[in-house]
């Protein structure tokens, strides 16, 4: 088991939830399985394995922007459309937030959060300071975090899932932050 029986969701009416909450069911959905069942390249064992490599107390955060265009002027504009906060004790998840959770602790409204650096070590910093130090933190783009998530196997072999993230990190892709990025080696 990696989802606590008791699991709190936390800011449930915020409307990043909506965004959470289909990962939440596909979780759900492997976690009701049997170790045969894969969802998009994911299963248990693989689940399992990352959840156990973590610190006894930690985080797990993802910040996912996506691009809009502006109909009047033509502008671009990037929006925080996926902010999560997962709690794990002891390899399981015990607890689900969305940014929103954090208003009150300083952070800034998830419309004005911007995918750099400032904001997300900030997020870090009030994540840490409010629940548990952070293990990972990935910050990304839609399509990248849409082609790590739906990314399955490949001509009948297992996908790594890891290894993948990290290339895309290699890439420039994406940026993974966190206590546990010095100790990661795919």
């Amino acid at each position: 088991m990696y989802l606590a029986e008791e699991l709190i969701v936390i800011d449930a009416d915020s409307p990043l939830w909506g965004t959470a909450r289909p990962l939440l069911d596909a979780a759900l959905l492997i976690e009701q399985n049997d170790e045969s069942f894969g969802w998009h390249g994911w299963n248990k064992r693989q689940i399992r394995h990352f959840l156990a490599s973590l610190p006894p107390k930690c985080t797990l955060v993802v910040g996912v922007w996506d691009i809009f265009h502006e109909e009047e002027n033509g502008a671009e504009r990037e929006l925080l459309t996926i902010g999560i906060v997962c709690e794990v004790l002891d390899g399981v998840v015990h607890s689900i937030s969305t940014f929103n959770a954090f208003l009150d602790a300083g952070l800034r409204p998830v419309e004005k959060l911007e995918p750099g650096i400032e904001d997300a070590t900030e997020i870090l910093r009030i994540v840490r300071t409010q629940i548990a130090p952070v293990a990972w933190a990935l910050f990304t783009d839609r399509a990248t975090w849409n082609e790590w998530i739906f990314a399955d196997e490949d001509g009948g072999h297992g996908i790594n899932k890891s290894e993948l993230l990290a290339t895309f990190a290699r890439q420039g892709r994406c940026v993974l932050m966190g206590r546990q990025t010095a100790h990661y080696h795919p």
